[in-house]
């Protein structure tokens, strides 16, 4: 019922879209209407045949998200629309994949160096000749013959399963002090070489690429798993420490990151080169008002890239802060529902894997949102499942089949006979001439 509500709701709005981008009621409605309901259909067939006892909440919000974006993307660019699409039912046939293939969580714990290296090579891809592609001046993308494709979005999960595994095998020595040193009682930083090695090799890497959102993307979820892990605040201390002298070497060594921080400061100092983007997309929130121009009556398609970077400004101007507040409160209840997941999990790993996918999710939609705003620089990252772009929109499929995974473990529970149980017969105590509890 949730997922026929979606449908009907994002049927609606495209409607609403097309009368007011054309005046006229858009033609092959059915079809559409079909469409959208087959590609809802698929997952929801796929949960019930093999995670039953899953979260009903997840699918529906994703699929809310995922078809307002759509209609938003129709909207300002119909050919990009199309790819979507097309990459839509590819990340649906990828979430049915990822749970018929992952049938318990526990069989990506035993690859966890593998499923590390993968990943690694995933984040290296873009930096091989002939294969990486300098897009806007980062190193991100990767080309296959016609395919543009971004291999982090697939390395972050990976990642995220590797810290997961490792933590949860080592988060006691983590935990507890064990090291004395003089006289006090110190943790001992051996067990964490792996977890270092592995964030530094990827942060190096992605610096390489000159991608500034991923990085801080892997950093902070590599310093949240950590925590939530061990419990203790010093990490976040120390993490923060990190991020701060970071923050200000790379400013001083990239030009990329200096020139974000600028704009962000005073983006209307550069209103007619690198701050045009910002300037317009706060120009667009302010013709938005509460309730928005009306879909396809405004003209957010003034704002470059606006489907995929800054599409949050576009639904801001056309639907206005109710619209906004709405695109807000989906990706709050979509994160409150994993972590739900992560507390009712069976193992510290399964725990820690839903936490740590929640953790990416959560972060990644506020980097986004908060660098349109200007609550932050903005980092370059796609809003999931609203934005434009194939790669995020696939990754972020498997991300929340996973998730799905862990629910229907964490809920399931054998099913009790209706059979009424015998009741246990008393016995008379030894003393009063009974026989003894056997």
């Amino acid at each position: 019922m949730l997922l026929l509500m979606v449908a009907l709701i994002t049927v609606a709005a495209y409607v609403l879209a097309v009368l007011g981008t054309t005046a006229h009621i858009p033609n092959g409605l059915g079809p559409f209407l079909g469409i959208v309901l087959g590609l809802s259909l698929v997952p929801h067939l796929a949960n019930r045949w093999l995670a039953p006892n899953a979260s009903p909440l997840l699918l529906p919000i994703v699929a809310f998200l995922n078809g307002l974006g759509y209609v938003v993307i129709t909207r300002l660019d119909p050919h990009e629309a199309k790819l979507q699409a097309g990459w839509t039912a590819v990340g649906v046939f990828a979430y049915a994949a990822t749970l018929l293939v992952v049938r318990r969580s526990r069989d990506l714990e035993r690859y966890r160096y593998l499923v590390a290296f993968a990943s690694i090579g995933l984040l290296f891809l873009p930096l091989m000749p002939h294969f990486g592609v300098d897009i806007g001046g980062a190193r991100l993308w990767v080309k296959l013959g016609p395919f543009t494709f971004q291999p982090v979005e697939i390395g972050k999960i990976g990642i995220c399963i590797f810290f997961a595994s490792y933590l949860a095998e080592k988060r006691e020595l983590l935990s507890r002090p064990t090291t004395r040193v003089g006289n006090f009682l110190m943790i001992d930083p051996r067990p964490l070489a792996p977890l270092l090695l592995t964030w530094g090799i990827s942060i190096v890497i992605m610096t390489a690429e000159r991608d500034v959102g991923f990085s801080l993307l892997v950093f902070c979820v590599f310093l949240f798993m950590l925590w939530t892990a061990t419990g203790r605040v010093s990490y976040l201390f120390i993490g923060g420490l990190l991020f701060v002298a970071a923050t200000f070497v790379g400013a001083h060594l990239f030009s990329q990151v200096n020139e974000r921080i600028a704009v962000w400061i005073d983006p209307w100092k550069y209103s007619a080169t690198t701050g045009y983007q910002l300037v317009q997309a706060q120009y667009a929130f302010g013709s938005g008002g509460l309730a928005g121009t009306g879909l396809g009556l405004g003209h957010p398609d003034v704002i470059p890239v606006v489907t995929s970077d800054f599409i949050f400004a576009a639904i801001g101007e056309e639907m206005g802060l109710l619209g906004t507040t709405i695109i807000l409160m989906a990706f709050l209840a979509l994160i409150g529902t994993g972590l739900r997941i992560a507390r009712a999990a069976r193992s510290d790993f399964a725990k820690l894997v839903a936490a740590g996918l929640t953790i990416t999710i959560g972060l990644q939609t506020f980097f986004i949102l908060a660098g349109v705003i200007r609550v932050l620089p903005l980092t370059g990252m796609a809003l999931p499942f609203v934005a434009y772009g194939g790669s995020s929109l696939l990754a972020n499929y498997v991300l929340i089949a996973l998730l799905v995974r862990i629910s229907d473990e964490g809920s399931s529970r054998p099913l009790i006979s209706r059979r009424r149980a015998p009741r246990p017969r008393l016995e008379a105590p030894a003393a009063l001439g009974g026989q003894p509890a056997q």
